[in-house]
């Protein structure tokens, strides 16, 4: 990572704040992909209070951050949005597509902004365009269009979005006026360090819009109180929240600037005799409960020429500032209870404590070994305790294995925006359906999954679903449909991704393989001829596009699927769709397994992966082809592997013929194993044997058993494989 890059002036705080840099990024990274989820699934048509409220406290979090932090930019293009949001939340304006649109681009930009804050090396994001966008669709609910669009700072080569109009060609002239201004006297303290309050007026200096902030007191404390003058057109309890970051507010008094104040006329602070004339003194805040309506001559006191806003009247409704109030309130009880449930770890000490249970379990494992020649009658305590410790480290393990575990929910939340500004560019229209969100997945899997399934839902959308027209002449909804499923079968994850479009075509895919000098006879299977879409180079797509081709990289897709253990299956009707299921393990640390004894070693099977074992009768196996070997059970033929010839196992009992057949299955087939002896059923961890020694074939890892003895854990799907050639 590069070194973080910091705009505003810190200096004069009296800590280092770039200590806590990594959570504001982080935070600010959670707070974005929250608004961006609820802009999407927001109702144009009523949208809810809570809704506008919830996406508004978003854009509000980051912005305070980042003003703490000295990133002006971020700052000023979330100000902007929350100036918008403001309008919505208090019904000024009402919220359609153009608005959503924007936000959304607003987002992406400020996750750009803040990656390169994070060090990313890229250049300064170039926010014009969007802070025109947004400004104009704010002037839009109280006046004209063109005029709106005038307020714009210079005009913009493009427009971010179309329906918007373009700034005008002539000179900008000046923008109609905005929330009023008012002269408010800060008053800070006591405080330990009062030169801290010199803090506040950086803020002012990062955020433009806020207003001017001038010392009252030469910038002198008395008694640890400083005091201030602020010239702003915005609310005091969002200059009061801004001001958290810095000072408690409990230590923080702002009240109207009044007349005077025994200074020499001329000075720093005084205000205007018309302003002191004027002002009849209320005391009140804009948005407190009490404060006179827009008819009272205070309000007209603090008006600037030109048309009023009706921002303004809201304010100074008590009846519309009592939701918003109310709304915070619930909002920081909610943000408190968060607070209190979550805490932030790294992945380095999680993985440091899967590692110590994993050789606590390998420890249980030895004494359970070691105990087996303690007679229970003499050592009664003892074989109570060590039971106990084998119950105890099963609970621990599946804890703390639980912590690495993410719902699929993070992956599938990704997806909605994609495929919405996918389905627009495409000119189509798709729903999408997600099932399973709550099924869990370790995180080191759901990094790795993300870009194949990104690539399959693209597939899906890009030449699944067909054109909207086409739909309709086909019988079916114009809008197309795309279903993302995750559940657990066994001791594996299962995502599946579903289109209801074209499906895949049998002929078109023979024709393009034997174009490729594939050999495809006419009597392949269905599935063996969908998976010819997984060979390097093979697109069925008329046309390459730059979205996407179906069948373009889906090898590659295959191989980072496979190296993490798992397998892919399509399914497909031409014309009624096709589904991709990758089934993945769902964790690579800690697993059950079923021990089994090949002459002197012994091999690991997946407990997952078994589904039965049984005693070999005589003339039971069958020899086929001269080499190959069959078994019969329950009227189903099924190969039968030897491990001893697999692994080479040296053997010095010649007379020892190998009796039991162990039955696995996966990747959608079985077989039966031929071992000596079943040793029994335990927890295993998993040990990379290729990091730690080298690539074996048909074996996926190694264990340590309670004897010290080295246990290699088999590949059931390698062995499946083999047993097909």
């Amino acid at each position: 990572m590069g070194e973080m890059t910091q705009e505003g002036g810190n200096a004069s705080a009296g800590f280092d704040l770039s200590q806590f840099y990594q959570v504001f990024f982080e935070e600010a990274g959670e707070n974005l992909d929250s608004m961006e989820q609820m802009l999407l699934q927001i109702d144009l048509e009523s949208a809810d209070d809570e809704e506008l409220n919830a996406v508004f406290r978003c854009a509000h979090s980051v912005k305070g951050g980042a003003a703490t932090f000295g990133f002006a930019d971020v700052a000023e293009l979330t100000h902007q949005m929350e100036t918008l949001l403001d309008k919505l939340r208090r019904h000024e304006l009402a919220p359609n597509a153009q608005m959503v649109d924007v936000l959304l681009l607003a987002g992406d930009a400020l996750r750009a902004q803040l990656a390169r804050h994070q060090g990313s090396g890229a250049d300064p994001v170039d926010t014009t365009e969007l802070l025109f966008s947004i400004r104009a669709l704010v002037d839009g609910g109280s006046a004209p269009m063109p005029a709106a669009a005038a307020a714009a700072p210079a005009p913009a080569p493009e427009r971010i979005i179309d329906d918007l109009p373009a700034p005008p060609a002539q000179a900008p002239v000046a923008a109609p006026a905005g929330p009023a201004l008012r002269q408010l006297e800060l008053t800070v303290g006591p405080l330990p360090k009062p030169e801290h309050a010199d803090n506040l007026a950086e803020l002012f200096k990062e955020i433009p819009d806020l207003g001017v902030i001038e010392p009252l007191d030469a910038g002198r404390a008395a008694d640890g109180m400083r005091r201030f003058k602020i010239t702003t057109a915005s609310a005091d309890n969002d200059l009061l929240d801004l001001f958290t970051f810095h000072v408690a507010r409990e230590q923080m008094k702002l009240e109207p600037l009044g007349p005077g104040y025994g200074f020499h006329d001329g000075n720093p602070g005084v205000p205007p005799a018309s302003a002191a004339a004027a002002d009849p003194g209320y005391g009140f805040f804009d948005d407190a409960p009490g404060a006179p309506d827009g008819s009272a001559p205070v309000a007209q006191a603090h008006a600037t020429p030109g048309p009023a806003s009706t921002g303004d009247a809201a304010k100074a409704s008590p009846t519309a500032s009592a939701a918003p109030r109310a709304a915070k309130a619930e909002a920081k009880q909610a943000a408190g209870a968060l607070d209190s449930a979550t805490l932030r770890v790294s992945v380095e000490k999680v993985d440091q404590l899967i590692n110590l249970v994993g050789e606590l379990v390998i420890t249980q494992a030895m004494l359970a070994q070691n105990s087996k020649n303690i007679d229970s009658g003499i050592a009664q305590q003892l074989v109570s305790g060590l039971a106990d410790l084998e119950r105890n480290t099963r609970d621990l393990q599946e804890a703390v294995m639980s912590i690495r575990m993410i719902p699929m929910s993070m992956v599938f939340n990704r997806f909605p925006r994609m495929l919405r500004d996918l389905a627009a560019k495409l000119g189509k229209k798709v729903e999408l359906v997600t099932q399973g969100e709550a099924t869990e997945l370790d995180k080191g899997l759901v990094e790795k999954i993300t870009d194949p399934l990104t690539h399959l839902v693209r597939n899906s959308c890009d030449h699944g679903v067909e054109m909207p027209a086409d739909r309709l002449a086909k019988g079916k909804s114009e809008t197309g449909t795309i279903t993302l499923v995750a559940s657990h079968q066994g001791g594996s994850i299962v995502i599946e991704v579903r289109d209801d479009g074209r499906g895949l075509s049998r002929e078109k895919l023979l024709k393009k393989a034997r174009e490729k000098g594939i050999d495809a006879p006419d009597t392949m299977s269905d599935s063996e001829v969908w998976n010819l879409i997984f060979a390097p180079g093979f697109s069925t797509a008329d046309v390459v596009t730059d979205v996407s081709g179906r069948g373009v990289g889906m090898d590659v897709v295959k191989k980072n699927i496979t190296a993490l253990g798992g397998s892919v299956d399509i399914d497909s009707a031409e014309g009624y769709g096709m589904s991709v299921k990758v089934r993945l393990p769902l964790t690579l640390a800690i697993m059950d397994g079923m021990s089994v004894g090949v002459g002197d070693e012994c091999y690991i099977l997946p407990l997952s992966s078994v589904v039965e074992s049984f005693q070999v009768q005589p003339g039971m196996v069958k020899t086929i082809g001269g080499s190959g070997r069959v078994v019969e059970v329950r009227d189903e033929y099924m190969p039968v592997i030897d491990l001893e010839e697999v692994f080479a196992v040296p053997r010095f009992d010649f007379e020892h013929v190998s009796n039991i057949l162990v039955v696995i299955e996966a990747e959608g087939g079985r077989v039966a194993v031929l071992v000596d002896e079943l040793l029994g059923q335990q927890q295993v961890v998993v040990k990379n044997l290729e990091a730690n020694y080298r690539r074996v074939n048909d074996v996926s890892g190694a264990t340590i058993m309670g004897d010290g003895r080295v246990a290699l854990i088999l590949d059931v799907g390698s062995l499946i494989r083999r047993s097909r050639h």
